[in-house]
């Protein structure tokens, strides 16, 4: 799935331009992945599209708040992804909101544990599917060290 992910972000820089569910299931599919791997990419991706503004707050956190991580999330997430995700806050490429739905989709994933290099793909792709602008700096420390990384 991971790869599927970087996939579509390479071929469809602007996340407006990627086509609709049917039709990019034929494109992966004839991309070479497995019919497996592109029908849980497409859930996910479609679980990231029914978060939009589901996740708004009672009361916007203040910037001195700090987020305590439940049992289940720091159980998936070890502390390097829960660094990493701090490390994004404190440099302004995350907002809190943005936080949350990185975790709900992390959370979403099958899998009992996320890397860290899962992680950047799953900031990438919110990032990504938001329209967010990215540092260059920051683009490159999401693409490095990604073990899903595999041109098609």
């Amino acid at each position: 799935m991971f790869d599927i992910l970087v996939y579509l972000f390479e071929h469809y820089f602007q996340a407006d331009t990627c086509p609709e569910p049917e039709q990019l299931a034929l494109k992966l599919s004839a991309a070479g992945f497995e019919d497996e791997d592109i029908n849980e990419a497409l859930q996910w991706l479609d679980g990231l599209q029914a978060t939009d503004g589901a996740l708004q707050p009672m009361t916007a956190p203040r910037c001195n708040s700090v987020r305590c991580y439940a049992v289940e999330e720091a159980s998936k997430l070890d502390p390097e992804c829960l660094g990493f995700l701090v490390f994004l806050e404190s440099a302004g490429v995350l907002d809190p909101l943005m936080r949350e739905l990185i975790l709900e989709r992390a959370m979403a994933l099958a899998d009992h544990s996320v890397s860290l290099a899962r992680l950047k793909i799953i900031v990438l792709m919110v990032l990504w599917s938001r329209h967010q602008s990215m540092d260059t700096l920051i683009l490159e420390e999401l693409l490095s060290g990604n073990e899903a990384r595999h041109l098609h």
